[in-house]
């Protein structure tokens, strides 16, 4: 029978994912377990976590925008949660984990985390990471893939972030070129529970030079992680008994990996921050994965007979508050963490009004805003962010430092230059490409975020015919007219195949980090509602 889905909302609005839906050959979503004699099986369990983006701390849902990818209607699958009410934080992951120990057997468990994990987070910046390792120390962690943002603090600090971690972290299609092996060693674990042989292969994303500073992954080349594993999968096949692969390439590419690649049994995703209840089933390869932020653990049975994998159980932990217990010992080192740093966390910043969120592929309030105080502070005509996919609204009442930083986590510095019409047209042309290539390998970050520019992107258009209606100021943008942009310095590096941006004219590389500008402008404010220009763009999808 259907698993209900009792704590989200999720909704499929592409053609191919209905039609795979609805095709039971091709896609199975049912959690039937399959006939056998009672007793006749082993179970193992293994218990997920994908994509925190260093969210240690519970967070206060909405029933649309409460994280960057829920509530989002431009993503191929709609995720809302359902009530408004506390959720996550690692003292209540903690006590979820140690509960499916305590019934299961600590013996017939593993606990893995698919990626993007310690950053993005003011005491994660403040730590550099450390304090999320130090929390995944505490719960035990068996094995971590390594996502794009595990590497914002540069590659020597991932090696020693590793270094610290109790677990390893992997990724098969990282390539360290000085020894050109998978980076941090062997690119798959080995595990035997119960007499049965388990190879997880680790897979990171495919296009991490794309999503922050180049600088920070020097030295390391990255393949398409389905390549690797149409290498791999068959050499472990002759050796175990299940091969999973841990994966930080996002559920339209796993899906296609599970299509393609023979000998796949499970396939954990990470990178999209998708809710896969129930599992699915893609020829003979299941495919879950748990969110993101720490609000899920995932947590997945294999069940076996005959030393065979004959079927896949999923079971979702939503870590509502009313129903999990805090571990004390785990709160206790939240607390120890965060207490040399509580006056910078905890300041007041303003006072939100609205829920004011992230949007990862639709206009996003939150970067409106941000694009608002720019070209208020900048007087510019077109203010640019990129699309990202982390963060945590802004909820009515006071909003905090660190609540800045959950949106606005890096260090960016503010840039002015100029850009002519023709440039932004290719600019918006490169964002329809990022929302809906030709090829889902060349898929990289989310709407590129605009403020200052109305536009129309129609994607049901040809690659690069999308983008048309350009105005500025209630005129229509001509390609020889040139315009001041503001955006910051990390846009000028190619992020998200960006390349005209850092073609402009006239540019300003200011030394004023993004962030404490907008806590400055947002402090100067007291208070922010949603901003009055959304609707600057119209998007016509399929």
């Amino acid at each position: 029978m259907l698993l209900k889905r009792k704590h989200l909302i999720p909704v499929l609005l592409t053609p191919f994912l209905m039609a795979s839906a609805c095709t039971s050959s091709t896609i199975e979503t049912t959690t039937e377990a399959t006939d056998m004699a009672e007793g006749d099986h082993k179970t193992i369990t293994l218990l997920h976590t994908n994509d925190m983006h260093g969210s240690y701390m519970p967070f206060r849902t909405t029933v649309d925008n409460a994280t960057a990818q829920t509530g989002d209607a431009g993503r191929d699958t709609l995720i809302t949660f359902v009530k408004e009410a506390e959720i996550g934080g690692f003292a209540y992951l903690s006590a979820a984990v140690k509960k499916v120990r305590q019934e299961k057997g600590a013996e017939n468990v593993l606990l893995l985390d698919g990626g993007d994990t310690f950053s993005d987070d003011q005491l994660g910046s403040l730590t550099r990471g450390e304090a999320m390792i130090r929390l995944m120390n505490s719960v035990e962690y068996d094995l971590m893939a390594l996502g794009n943002h595990d590497f914002d603090y540069g590659l020597e600090r991932t090696r020693e972030l590793a270094e610290i971690a109790n677990f390893p972290m992997r990724a098969a299609n990282i390539i360290d070129e000085k020894t050109q092996q998978p980076i941090f060693g062997e690119p798959f674990v080995l595990f035997e529970k119960q007499g049965v042989k388990i190879a997880i292969l680790t897979l990171g994303y495919r296009n991490t030079p794309k999503t922050g500073n180049p600088d920070n992954v020097k030295g390391l080349r990255f393949s398409t992680g389905q390549e690797v594993a149409q290498q791999y999968v068959p050499k472990l096949r002759e050796q175990v008994d299940v091969v999973v692969v841990l994966s930080h390439e996002g559920t339209a590419v796993d899906e296609k990996m599970a299509r393609e690649v023979d000998g796949i049994d499970l396939i954990i995703g990470a990178h999209s921050h998708d809710i896969i209840e129930p599992r699915r089933k893609i020829g003979q390869t299941y495919v879950v994965q748990a969110m993101s932020d720490a609000a899920v653990l995932g947590d997945t049975e294999l069940v076996i007979s005959g030393n065979k994998l004959v079927d896949v159980k999923d079971h979702y932990h939503w870590l509502w508050h009313d129903e999990w217990q805090p571990d004390p010992e785990v709160q206790a080192l939240v607390d120890e963490l965060r207490k040399p740093h509580l006056a910078k966390l905890q300041e007041k910043v303003v006072e939100s009004l609205d829920v004011i969120g992230r949007q990862y592929k639709s206009e996003s309030p939150f970067d409106k805003l941000v694009g608002n105080l720019l070209l208020e502070g900048y007087k510019g005509d077109v203010a640019i962010m990129p699309g990202v996919g982390y963060g945590i609204s802004f909820k009515p009442g006071p909003v905090t430092s660190e609540e800045v930083y959950k949106l606005l986590p890096h260090p960016s510095k503010i840039v002015t230059l100029q850009m002519t019409g023709k440039q932004l047209r290719q600019t918006l042309e490169q964002a329809a490409k990022n929302l809906k290539p030709d090829n889902k390998l060349d898929a990289v970050g989310g709407l590129i975020q605009t403020t200052g520019i109305a536009y129309q992107m129609d994607l049901t258009k040809p690659v690069g015919q999308r983008i048309s209606n350009m105005q500025i100021g209630n005129t229509p943008v001509s390609d020889a007219a040139s315009f001041k942009v503001v955006t910051h310095n990390g846009l000028l590096t190619g992020l998200h195949n960006f390349d005209e941006i850092g073609k402009g004219q006239n540019i300003n590389k200011t030394e004023k980090p993004l962030t404490e500008f907008i806590i400055e402008k947002l402090k100067e404010k007291k208070t922010v509602t949603m901003p009055e220009n959304m609707g600057e763009l119209k998007i016509v999808r399929e």
